[in-house]
């Protein structure tokens, strides 16, 4: 009854064959790239950019749009080495569980859970939001008690509903969506780049990098942890802000590791996955730091909007028929982010009710899609009615804790499962182990104490709350522990352990 016992990596991957549990092998590694890119790409690419320019980096930001690419580059090769190596739904959860042991792994997922759930919620009101925008501009305005910020956001519920449906049908036929949406996304992406490049003016590069000022700190608790605990006072601009915006920019990256949850539905995931999860990241980086260069080109970062800045470039050179053509990007964008969010927490709670850490009757596969349905349809009706009537704008910063701390535990994991069971099979290998994961861990810790010590709280708080659902169920309950697991040596039987 051991917290730390673990699951092999045979045993993870002999329970992909159980009949009632087996889903549908059907993803490439051109489905997994755009997966990548479709939940990366959201609404940071229309405003976090202008936001952090203006506020700590200047034209610098494109140096801490590639500073905090380094940083989430070092935490994808940890992702591809496991997903290449365990290729079973449940990423970090799954991974955490073969070389952490059973108590991570349960932290990781119930951590993994919040992220989605949240992060789903907040881009379904962001996406409402923009869609309000778009047909205000055409001339169509919304009843405002059923629009975005009113009694109940109608718009939001909707969507969710629509792809909830459409990812229960089936992932594939999700992905060809998704596959449409992320060309139209990307396709206003490079026009407003090109646009952008015929009002860029070389002198707003100057100074490139502005001289460090110090800034007006925060306290109680709205203040990062890090400042808290040490005392230290901000700064914006020079190094420190570069830095700071790394920081702030880094969270424009979020989202890649939601294509390790569909390492299960990979043809062939030794070589894709890591395929999928590096060249989702590269894409979005190239496109983050066009972005950057176009917006501080075309105005000056002192003069930048930081709630619409792309936007309002355009709008600053007389090109406010640009704004419509943004905010039918964003629209685009958004929904294949929520479509992402809703398939990677189906595929975590799929993971974990599969293993009985949860209910193993929500893991049972629809035997025409597929898709684990039950859980689909609860993380539809959850997420709709999160988006629907609470304001949870307090709490995004809740998404950012979730996702560092898996990366942090899958960072350290590479390293514990590269000395426990050197004998795997890896597609991809990290290199320079283990110093490049532990790097990794420690830059994801570093960004997590800049957190607000609010946040910390909030997290704390659900953790306690999953602790006392592990103790209280799960670990009596774990197939692990009760035996109740596929021999790996005879697949689809379900046997006592060996010896």
């Amino acid at each position: 009854m051991s917290v730390f016992r673990t699951k092999s990596i045979e045993q993870s991957i002999a329970d992909t064959d159980e009949p009632e549990f087996r889903l549908k092998k059907s993803l490439s590694a051109l489905d997994l790239t755009v997966f990548g890119v479709g939940v990366v790409i959201g609404a940071g690419i229309f405003t976090l950019t202008g936001r952090a320019a203006h506020d700590v980096a200047g034209p610098a930001i494109v140096i801490s749009f590639v500073v905090a690419a380094i940083a989430c580059g070092l935490a994808a090769m940890c992702y591809a080495e496991f997903a290449s190596t365990v290729p079973v739904s449940g990423s970090a959860y799954t991974f955490s569980y073969a070389s952490l042991g059973e108590l991570f792994a349960w932290i990781i997922g119930w951590d993994l859970i919040l992220e989605m759930f949240l992060g789903a919620s907040v881009v379904a009101q962001g996406w409402s939001a923009y869609l309000s925008a778009f047909l205000e501009q055409l001339g169509i305005v919304l009843p405002a008690a059923v629009s975005y910020g009113g009694v109940v956001d109608l718009p939001a519920v909707l969507l969710v509903l629509v792809l909830g449906g459409l990812m229960t049908v089936g992932i594939k036929e999700s992905l060809r969506v998704n596959l449409v949406l992320v060309a139209v996304k990307l396709f206003i992406v490079l026009f407003v780049i090109v646009a952008g490049l015929m009002f860029v003016n070389p002198a707003n590069y100057q100074p490139f990098v502005p001289d460090s000022v110090p800034t007006e700190s925060t306290s109680g608790l709205t203040q990062p942890l890090l400042q808290f605990l040490s005392g230290l006072e901000p700064a914006t601009f020079g190094v420190g802000g570069i830095l700071a915006g790394a920081a702030l920019v880094f969270f424009a990256y979020i989202g890649f590791d939601v294509v390790a949850t569909t390492a299960e539905e990979t043809k062939k995931p030794q070589r894709d996955m890591p395929i999928g999860i590096i060249a989702s990241l590269i894409i979005c980086t190239i496109l983050y730091c066009a972005v950057a260069l176009v917006v501080t080109g075309m105005v000056s970062y002192r003069d930048l909007d930081p709630a619409a800045a792309l936007a309002n470039a355009f709008a600053f050179h007389g090109q406010g028929w640009m704004a419509t053509v943004i905010s039918a990007g964003a629209v685009a964008g958004l929904t294949t982010v929520v479509l992402t969010l809703l398939i990677g927490a189906t595929r975590i709670i799929f993971a974990m009710s599969r293993d009985a850490l949860l209910p193993q009757r929500l893991a049972k596969v629809h035997p025409r899609f597929r898709t684990p349905w039950v859980i689909s349809l609860i993380v539809t009706v959850i997420v709709a009615v999160v988006a629907g009537v609470t304001p949870v704008g307090v709490l995004e910063e809740m998404v950012n804790i979730g996702t560092l701390s898996a990366f942090v535990l899958v960072s350290v994991g590479v390293i514990v499962l590269r000395r426990t069971r050197p004998d795997l099979k890896r597609g991809f290998r990290v290199p320079w182990s283990p110093v490049l994961p532990m790097l990794s861990a420690l830059i994801c810790t570093y960004l997590m104490l800049n957190l607000s010590v609010e946040t910390w709280l909030r997290f704390l708080i659900w953790l306690a709350i999953g602790f006392a659902i592990y103790f209280a169920y799960s670990r009596r309950h774990a197939r692990v522990g009760t035996g109740e697991f596929l021999d790996p040596a005879k697949p689809g039987v379900v046997g006592p352990p060996k010896d």
